[in-house]
């Protein structure tokens, strides 16, 4: 079966909208939301009710993301940066229904025997580590499987970019920068950890959505870039009252 891997929605539906079209034409069946489902975007509200009818009709996998526990609980007082505002904004937006699937959701999961879902890093994902590099990426990897020794695969959102790690038979640990709609073999005899990018405010440059599709049965994983309708996302923003940064990013992709 193949699992479309979705990671960092950040409230913008649009984006939502374009990347589960585009993985259902790629045959996925199969959906997990790596977190931070809501913050910086407009409209926390219609993508949280997307992503709960995902779970509750299609039995999507779910976890938190920082801006999802930031928008349960935004600072009192004066904001002391960006993530703060944007939580502050998010959470009189959010029904009780909608606040109660947010604090529901684990911090990881598990999709099948041998993958693991987590928004940052498996070590400590309570912590909100961001995996940046490979020795970042040894400390999640290595905590995985501590967690369990048949767990494979690590799959990660948090730094809104694509990439791959794995280790060697030495086990070394290898990056490799994966080429959009290109399949790429990940087969189970190695350990894998996959940043699945961000679909909903990509910071590299280009402003096409992210997500990642795993195709269990065939031991592929196939990174995708999906063009959405950055500008009205972005018009979207501006209207809701959002930082004009917010809207500047999706504009610009970074």
């Amino acid at each position: 079966m193949k699992m479309a891997l979705l990671s960092d929605l950040h409230a913008n539906l649009p984006a939502l909208d374009a990347c589960l079209a585009h993985a259902r034409g790629q045959g996925a069946r199969q959906f997990a939301l790596l977190g931070d489902l809501v913050g910086y975007g407009a409209e926390p509200g219609p993508v949280l009710q997307l992503c709960m009818r995902l779970v509750a009709e299609e039995g999507a996998l779910a976890v938190q993301g920082n801006h999802d526990a930031a928008a349960l609980a935004p600072p009192v007082g004066a904001a002391q940066n960006l993530g703060e505002q944007s939580a502050q904004w998010t959470a009189p937006r959010l029904d009780e229904s909608q606040r109660a699937f947010l604090a529901g959701l684990p911090l990881t999961a598990r999709a099948g025997p041998d993958v693991l879902l987590v928004h940052a890093s498996a070590d400590g994902p309570e912590r909100w580590h961001y995996v940046t590099d490979g020795n970042a990426a040894e400390r999640s990897m290595a905590a995985a499987t501590r967690l369990d020794p048949a767990i494979r695969y690590v799959f990660s959102g948090h730094v809104h970019e694509q990439a791959l790690y794995f280790l060697t038979p030495t086990a070394k640990l290898m990056r490799f920068a994966p080429q959009p709609g290109v399949p790429v073999p990940v087969p189970p005899h190695r350990q894998w950890l996959a940043l699945v990018g961000s679909c909903g405010q990509p910071r590299d440059g280009d402003t096409r959505a992210m997500y990642a599709l795993f195709d269990a049965g065939a031991a592929t994983l196939t990174f995708h870039r999906v063009a959405y309708d950055h500008l009205a996302a972005a018009a979207a923003v501006r209207a809701s009252g959002l930082p004009e940064f917010f809207a500047e990013r999706l504009e610009k992709g970074r």
